[in-house]
């Protein structure tokens, strides 16, 4: 019994398994330990975030070293049956090789970074997290108006980058063209009315011009694109029913409805100063009357 629990104990087999887990504890309490007590201190939450994630990789990476270097002399012997093996596993799996690739294609495609906000398989939301094989995103919309979060965590394969288009509201140009249509009356002063929504639109949104032109001129640089406006801009139409104005702003990717909201306040108390020489339109019905008609009745 002592011979065999000897042998058992000596076994090289057996050796190499214990020096394993040993070193693998030891290498995931150094990196638990580094992210609780170092990385956690990092001030900004994307550098943290980033810092967070590199050291997890580090960890997997040194793990796989570990394999390598321990049982390095019983691999060779596997190489065969992994070979045969392998080929039914990547079939199988072609959807998990599929998100690795696109998990690779994003690090270093430059798809998407975790903060930016992205439409990515049918859902718009901000990424939270980048996973190997799923990209977690705090989706935006759907039963909420505008761009507001409603508060559901969307998992998506990574796959999806190579499926279908991939938005990014906030990447090399963080800014989005918007536009509100605001209707008048006709027979109201027109210049005005003009001059109201223009000015509502220069003091809402009249402060991203400059910034908003500096990140143009850098994506002109970097790709083939004309010049493009980014003051406030107004243009009119009319139909059967007003004249409409529609003022064209540039606006952050995150304040589309509150943009909207301030535009809108202002531009309406401006036109209630104006004393009826501006008004706003509605919808209006002309009933027309119905012509006489003459009847003689004979007896």
């Amino acid at each position: 019994m002592e011979e065999q629990i000897q042998e058992y104990l000596y076994n090289p087999i057996v050796g190499k398994i214990v020096s394993f887990f040993i070193g693998l504890a030891v290498i995931w309490i150094l990196i638990k330990a580094i992210q609780k007590n170092l990385l956690s201190k990092i001030a900004d939450n994307n550098n943290r975030y980033k810092a967070k994630k590199f050291s997890s990789f580090t960890g997997y990476f040194l793990t796989i070293v570990l394999i390598t270097v321990i049982f390095s002399d019983k691999l060779g012997n596997l190489t065969v049956a992994l070979g045969v093996a392998g080929a039914g596993i990547a079939f199988a799996l072609q959807e998990v090789i599929a998100s690795f690739a696109g998990w690779l294609a994003i690090m270093f495609g430059g798809f998407y970074n975790t903060g930016d906000r992205v439409q990515l398989g049918g859902i718009k939301g901000d990424v939270m997290d980048i996973g190997v094989l799923r990209t977690t995103i705090m989706e935006t919309g759907q039963w909420v108006d505008g761009d507001l979060y409603n508060g559901r965590i969307v998992l998506i394969a990574n796959s999806y980058v190579f499926k279908e288009p991939v938005f990014n509201y906030s990447g090399d140009f963080p800014f989005l063209w918007d536009e509100i249509k605001i209707p008048i009356q006709y027979g109201s002063d027109y210049a005005k009315a003009k001059e109201i929504i223009l000015k509502a639109g220069i003091e809402v949104a009249g402060d991203l011009t400059v910034r908003s032109k500096e990140k143009w001129k850098t994506l002109q640089n970097k790709y083939r694109l004309e010049d493009a406006q980014t003051e406030p801009m107004i243009t009119l139409v009319t139909n059967d029913n007003w004249a409409e104005y529609t003022l064209r702003y540039v606006v952050g990717y995150k304040k589309r409805r509150s943009t909207k909201s301030e535009l809108f306040t202002k531009i309406l108390t401006e036109i209630e100063t104006t004393n009826g020489a501006v008004k706003m339109a509605s919808a209006t019905f002309h009933l027309v009357e119905a012509p006489d008609f003459n009847i003689n009745v004979r007896k």
